[in-house]
């Protein structure tokens, strides 16, 4: 029979103490139901005592129907020398009506003294008032132990106590936290099976990664007796972030034979780590282990040769029991192989004998000579195989586009791009502002086709880089533009080459936008007369 551990996301609280991560209440409201969709059994949902945002979170979030998690409230213990039925953020937890509650107090003598600068003994009784407050007026409460293993390795006894206290009060769950992130998983198996001949309450994990441990941690406490693994989503959090669900969850659960969500669930995994970088506003890691786009792809001619006979070869996992995909990427470096490999994910008869595809060898060939890079372009290549194979066509085609750069004294730099483009056989014409060049052109050309095409709204550029190729040319040599793109459940990037940096841009933003409608259609298994108008066609 396999073991359930349980999921307690800190995403919407924890998560937003990391550099760089704003969530709105909209954001957290849709991140919320997606963690739900996700399986989670916990989803704290911020610190009602600390901001009004938070409070209007909760308020908020009883409007949705979620089906597998409940909503936790995040708070600390009451304040010293007080009561708990007076204190201000012990009610305010109350008032925004949670089902859950996790409260946080000190595990360390020395944060005791330093931190809160009271007693061990009166911690000891915030503790218990604290608890036994909230499990009086009917909530589920967990207790996270801050800085449980920095206070057990100095003060094992007094560590202990206050687990105790958390556990004779009525604690549903003791959470044992590695604030510091600074243990050892050897450490964290050894303390938390300590813990576990101490105390019956069942045990959580709640780490942090500023030893890269996070994940490491959690997997050394569940082996080790806890059933429950808090973290946040792609590891977001304060200094270095909290433990990577998206990476403890497959771990625990394809590796060791936990279980934690459904197989279904499991599968929407990587797509729920984009969707979570995209509402965030963070660029999500190519190499991210399970869910990068990185994360299982291959570039050598030797490993693709052996994955066509096998993936285990060079795989862990298959990629879909993830939600993510087997890619191979083409470039100089790379065989035969791989171009075989990528025909055959497309459905392309990639015969070496033909003209169609000696033709596409020779045309990659040329452009890879001429500063193209297709391996962190995989975009812009499939665009290249499918019309080398008659399977694509353009859905529109550009007239012309001008571009009017004004600085005036004392006045930002101005931008407006001027795009003419067929559709159809129809010209449209539009105007936009941007920030800059290829912002302005990216806005301009979204006008032109939204009447056409209202999904590309669905779509935005997330990251943009050029690189000189012949830095002896200066600022005349050839410029190579990557441009990535993403929606809410994938990304992709393209390419363009050219001295000019506009053009290149304007190259790498087309195909762009032309990927991402022949994916949208795909997705959406339109009719055929529908897949031809945004120009994927069988023939």
């Amino acid at each position: 029979m396999e073991t359930t551990v349980k999921i307690f996301d800190t995403t919407l609280r924890d998560g937003t103490q990391g550099e760089g991560v704003s969530l709105s209440v909209e954001d957290k409201l849709k991140i919320a139901q997606k963690l739900d969709s996700l399986g989670v059994s916990y989803i704290e949902g911020g610190w009602p005592g600390s901001n009004n945002k938070d409070i209007e979170f909760f308020i908020r979030v009883k409007e949705l129907k979620l089906s597998n998690a409940k909503i936790t409230a995040f708070g600390s213990t009451r304040r010293k020398d007080s009561l708990a039925e007076n204190d201000p953020n012990l009610n305010r937890i109350l008032e925004v009506g949670v089902q859950a509650a996790a409260i946080f107090g000190k595990s360390w003598d020395f944060q005791v003294h330093t931190a809160i600068q009271t007693t061990l003994e009166e911690n000891l009784n915030m503790i218990y008032d604290s608890v036994r407050y909230l499990k009086s007026k009917g909530l589920e409460v967990i207790y996270d132990a801050e800085h449980f293993f920095d206070g057990y390795k100095s003060n094992p006894e007094y560590a202990l106590a206050t687990i105790r206290k958390a556990e004779a009060a009525g604690a549903d769950w003791i959470a044992l936290c590695d604030t510091n992130g600074g243990s050892l998983p050897h450490e964290v198996s050894k303390i938390v099976t300590a813990v576990r001949e101490s105390v019956n309450t069942p045990i959580g994990i709640h780490a942090h990664n500023d030893c890269e441990l996070g994940v490491a941690n959690s997997i050394a406490a569940v082996m080790a007796g806890a059933s429950q693994v808090q973290g946040t989503i792609n590891g977001y959090g304060e200094r270095c972030g909290n433990a990577n669900l998206v990476s403890i969850i497959p771990n625990l659960q394809l590796k060791l034979k936990y279980h934690l969500i459904s197989s279904e669930q499991l599968a929407s995994l990587s797509s729920v780590a984009r969707y979570v970088s995209e509402i965030a506003n963070m660029h999500m890691p190519v190499n991210q282990p399970y869910v990068g786009s990185a994360a299982f792809a291959h570039k050598g001619g030797i490993h693709v040769s052996a994955i066509l006979r096998d993936s285990s070869t060079y795989e862990h996992i298959t990629p879909e029991l993830v939600g993510n995909k087997q890619r191979v990427l083409v470039s100089e470096l790379a065989g035969q192989s791989n171009l075989v490999f990528k025909a055959q994910e497309l459905g392309l008869d990639f015969d070496t004998t033909n003209s169609q595809t000696k033709q596409l060898i020779e045309q990659i060939k040329q452009m890879e000579h001429q500063g193209y890079q297709f391996e962190g372009a995989d975009a812009t290549l499939e665009l290249l195989m499918r019309n080398a194979y008659g399977k694509l066509e353009e859905i529109f085609s550009l007239e012309s586009f001008k571009i009017m750069v004004a600085k005036s004294v004392n006045q930002p730099v101005s931008t407006e791009a001027i795009v003419k483009v067929k559709v159809h056989g129809e010209t449209i014409y539009n105007a936009a502002e941007g920030n800059g060049p290829v912002n302005a052109l990216d806005n301009a050309l979204r006008k032109c086709l939204l009447q056409y095409y209202p999904g590309i709204q669905d779509m935005h550029l997330s990251d943009y880089k050029v690189r000189v190729l012949d830095d002896k040319d200066a600022t005349a040599g050839k410029v190579r533009v990557l441009i990535e793109s993403s929606d809410f459940d994938s990304s992709w990037s393209t390419v363009g080459v050219s001295e000019n940096i506009i053009e290149a841009s304007w190259h790498a933003l087309v195909d762009s936008m032309r990927y991402a409608l022949l994916t949208q259609t795909r997705a959406a298994h339109q009719p055929e007369e529908h897949r031809e108008r945004i120009g994927l066609v069988n023939h």
